[in-house]
């Protein structure tokens, strides 16, 4: 491998369909989604569709992400000592700045109130990542820099995100990319928060899921965009991230998107792959968790790696060797190269 790989370790989830990582997993392995009528209405004056998490409390605004993002990380980092938390970098993936609808008004102000949640401090070397889907990917960029050159053992990787939002439906219905009564091309809107402690993966890794390589690129021919639409961000995001790895597109044996629904993003993957596909296979699962728990925006990277840990661990995983992959509205693209290294191999 041409660059350090990680390990990825604990994970916690909370999603509309599970407020732990088993019950998420469980859930989206076995197709369960808990998609139900919103408190809005579309331009049509029918209810929405979305898929909200089950607190009982009602939470609204920056007080429910905040909720969300330290269940997440409790369940995360449970059983470790508030001192070795400490020293542990957290790396905060949220939405875009531009977004409309966007809850967060102040990000370091959300940071440290999110420490108060959790009742920790963390490393020094924390920071916001708002980037909205491919920030997964950067974080884990910036977490494999911190362990290389940064002095720290282990990073904390988390998101929190929702859509469920007036400004930020409204935006989407009017670019014709939600679901609603009057179009069936678009994404049925949702929340959640992820949270990943990562490592340096061991020489000798044994049940463990590495991340080897990692790719960025831009996509010109993004969904607002009209030129015609040849995947070349992708692609080029696709073949970094390979390159990263040390390995070409033979080994990849099924992949994870974070398609959330419209054909956009379902013809840009395709393409993608068909580019650089040039081994003979029988099968090619593509697995988009989104279908269960809806569009979480920021969270969705993560939440793909859990699912993808899971799988790998309870051995139902399509394979050993997986692609991920995430854009941005903007034509921000990111890639991901994972390995899984079972016990005893």
């Amino acid at each position: 491998m041409n660059a350090t790989a990680l390990a990825i370790g604990r994970c916690g989830l909370v999603t509309g369909v599970g407020l732990d990582a088993p019950s998420t997993c469980a859930a989206i392995r076995s197709a369960i989604d808990n998609f139900q009528e919103t408190r809005f209405r579309d331009g049509g004056g029918e209810w929405l569709m979305g898929c909200e998490v089950p607190f009982a409390e009602a939470l609204r605004g920056e007080a429910r992400l905040l909720k969300m993002a330290a269940r997440a990380i409790a369940e995360c980092l449970d059983g470790l000592e508030r001192r070795d938390c400490e020293s542990v970098p957290l790396l905060l993936c949220l939405a875009e700045t531009e977004r409309p609808g966007r809850i967060v008004r102040n990000d370091g102000q959300f940071l440290r109130q999110l420490e108060d949640e959790l009742g920790v401090r963390f490393h020094a070397q924390s920071a916001v990542i708002a980037q909205g889907h491919v920030s997964a990917a950067i974080a884990l960029h910036q977490a494999r820099h911190l362990i290389d050159q940064g002095g720290v053992s282990h990073v904390l990787v988390a998101a929190c995100d929702s859509l469920l939002v007036g400004a930020a439906l409204k935006d989407f219905e009017e670019r014709e990319r939600l679901l609603t009564s009057q179009n069936s091309n678009g994404f049925i809107p949702g929340e959640g928060a992820a949270a990943l402690l990562v490592g340096a993966l061991p020489a000798t890794a044994q049940g463990q899921l590495g991340c080897h390589g990692l790719g960025f690129a831009v996509e010109k021919a993004h969904i607002d965009s009209d030129e015609p639409l040849r995947a070349d961000g992708l692609t080029a995001a696709i073949r970094q991230s390979l390159a990263d790895a040390g390995c070409g597109e033979s080994v990849l044996q099924f992949k994870v998107i974070d398609a959330s629904g419209g054909e956009y993003a379902f013809k840009e993957a395709a393409l993608a792959f068909s580019r650089l596909d040039r081994t003979k296979r029988t099968e090619f699962d593509v697995w988009h968790p989104a279908d269960c728990i809806g569009e979480v925006g920021a969270a969705i990277g993560l939440v793909m790696i859990a699912v993808l840990k899971s799988a790998c661990e309870k051995a139902y995983a399509k394979g050993s060797r997986v692609l991920l992959h995430l854009g941005n509205d903007n034509g921000r693209r990111a890639s991901m190269i994972f390995a899984w290294h079972p016990a005893g191999a």
